[in-house]
């Protein structure tokens, strides 16, 4: 197995490549009970088929007038599971809801999602914006922004090499607090979403940032902004640009790609095309969700691992 650098971070987000992976769960068109049993299947066969990454979401709470139907399980019981279940893929949260979970318990979820994969782990916090699940767990969306920033400091603190754990209450008799098991080295922090931060803020303090894919033009200013604020903040260093991209993955290799939201219809070929020019114009990592398709899933995920995958990965295992 790789090391961490590249097993982690490095296998996902590398300066002028480009790699491929796939959101969970992933669910046939209309489907709104998840079979969790096939999702491992489907998982396993990601990771043995090549796919850089996995990408499993934080929902806390479902209601009637929350577009997304489905019933995901709780991203660290997941990401447990997946954990023990592949050996090479790397595990992305995409996003943990960093407001609404105290951040020595995420701190602690992801040290023991990092030990049991084998420092495949990369930590992606978000910070959600529905006002009536803040208000569920007590919390104000007006004060996101900021608890986002004070959450992310208290979990980055402790999922770094020298590990500290910072308490909410310091009195004479707190004692020094440590996190076990202890971490070989740090744990990445990705940037979901912008958190209602700026992005030099991001680009300050964050490995990467993840968006959603937007029209090309939209993209490219978006890109742009990432680019200047990286050369502002953080001249010389890396830091990743990744897109989530919705795939209705065409049977018909030649179908032009058509444009729905968030993501594009599209033959192999056509999205071959996309891929290519994402990568030259900077991005690092696409994180594909194939539930839009029709078509059976293990197919579309062996169709892509046999025709598309092989260009974009074959600078590395």
């Amino acid at each position: 197995m790789e090391s961490i650098q590249t097993t982690a971070s490095t296998r996902v987000f590398r300066d002028k490549q480009l790699s491929i992976g796939l959101a969970l769960p992933m669910l046939q068109v209309g489907q709104t009970v998840v079979d969790f049993s096939e999702q491992l299947t489907l998982a396993k066969k990601a990771d043995a088929l090549g796919y850089r990454a996995l990408w499993i979401r934080d929902v806390p709470l479902n209601s009637t007038g929350y577009p997304d139907p489905v019933g995901h399980l709780d991203p660290w019981v997941l990401l447990g599971a997946l954990a023990v279940q592949t050996t090479q893929i790397a595990l992305v949260s995409g996003a943990i809801v960093l407001p609404l979970r105290h951040p020595l318990h995420i701190a602690k979820s992801a040290i023991s999602t990092s030990n049991l994969s084998q420092d495949r782990f990369i930590l992606g916090l978000g910070s959600g914006d529905r006002p009536a699940e803040y208000a569920a767990f007590g919390k104000d969306t007006k004060e996101r922004q900021e608890l986002f920033r004070r959450h992310w400091k208290t979990v980055a603190a402790a999922i770094s090499i020298p590990s500290q754990v910072v308490p909410d209450i310091v009195s004479q008799d707190t004692p020094a607090f440590f996190l076990l098991p202890r971490l070989p080295r740090s744990i990445d922090l990705l940037a979901v979403g912008s958190g209602g931060q700026s992005v030099n803020w991001i680009a300050r303090h964050a490995l990467g940032w993840m968006t959603y894919d937007r029209k090309p033009e939209d993209q490219q200013v978006r890109h742009g902004m990432w680019r200047t604020a990286v050369e502002r903040v953080a001249p010389g260093e890396f830091r990743a640009f990744g897109v989530a991209m919705r795939l209705d993955l065409s049977a018909n290799p030649y179908e032009k790609a058509i444009p729905i939201p968030l993501g594009y219809r599209v033959g192999r070929l056509g999205l071959a095309e996309l891929l290519r020019n994402m990568r030259d114009s900077g991005t690092h990592h696409v994180s594909l969700n194939i539930s839009t398709s029709e078509r059976a899933l293990h197919e579309i995920i062996e169709e892509l691992a046999a025709e598309v995958l092989p260009e974009f990965h074959a600078n590395g295992t």
